[in-house]
């Protein structure tokens, strides 16, 4: 009989991954909110596409500096690797905004002495997959576990706004999002291997220029539903 290992605390990642946990994530788009007004995403099938790329390139990086951060890498040595790996002044300011508020929401849910200490060592906020690592650590969660919530926000973000972008039908964004289910636990996987070698400088740079272009377009719009 084969023996399927789960997370030791598999209702922590559940609350740590819902979107409504109070971390920030339901005010940013992911850059979807520029694509909607250039006419990239117009309907489930245009958004799948936006969501599969979106977690190939930032989602593979953001998932593999959470699991690295979970593993105990030295977490200067990652928020220098993250501001690399996130040309845009306005995206990195985000994540470290995000950063700021997933840091509030869980020393809150689990009060832990490595987020008090992560508070204290970078008063101006660390970026956000960062915080989540560490997070993941103080709720009992491992590597694994933090890989996936990392990659599975980069696309839910983009498929609930979307909701409220186009008006699109929540059965069929939701399917949407039930359809990159095998190719998220993919990208889980391949972040924590990449983690796992203890190297920064191996860690994944897929990075996605369209999206880090429209971002500063994005941040100088007058009026916007989405922070970014």
């Amino acid at each position: 009989m084969r023996v399927i290992a789960e997370p030791a605390h598999t209702s922590a990642l559940l609350v740590l991954a819902d979107g409504r946990f109070p971390a920030g994530g339901h005010a940013h788009s992911g850059g979807l909110e520029a694509a909607v007004k250039a006419a990239r995403v117009e309907d489930p099938a245009a958004l799948r596409s936006f969501c599969v790329g979106r977690l190939h390139t930032t989602g593979l990086t953001v998932a593999a500096l959470a699991a690295a951060a979970a593993s105990g890498t030295d977490l200067s040595a990652l928020d220098e690797a993250a501001d690399a790996r996130t040309p845009s002044p306005a995206l990195r300011a985000a994540s470290r905004r995000l950063g700021r508020q997933l840091l509030r929401a869980a020393r809150a849910a689990w009060p832990a002495p490595a987020l008090d200490t992560l508070a204290t060592r970078f008063p101006g906020g660390a970026h956000q997959p960062l915080v989540l690592g560490v997070t993941a650590t103080a709720a009992g969660l491992g590597p694994r576990d933090v890989a996936t919530a990392a990659a599975y926000e980069s696309v839910s973000g983009p498929v609930t706004a979307c909701v409220r972008l186009l008006g699109l039908d929540p059965f069929e964004a939701t399917a949407v999002l039930a359809q990159l289910a095998d190719a998220i636990d993919r990208v889980a996987r391949d972040a924590v291997a990449a983690a796992a070698t203890g190297d920064v400088d191996a860690l994944p740079t897929g990075g996605a220029p369209l999206l880090e272009i429209t971002a500063e377009d994005h941040a100088r719009w007058p009026v916007r539903l989405f922070a970014t």
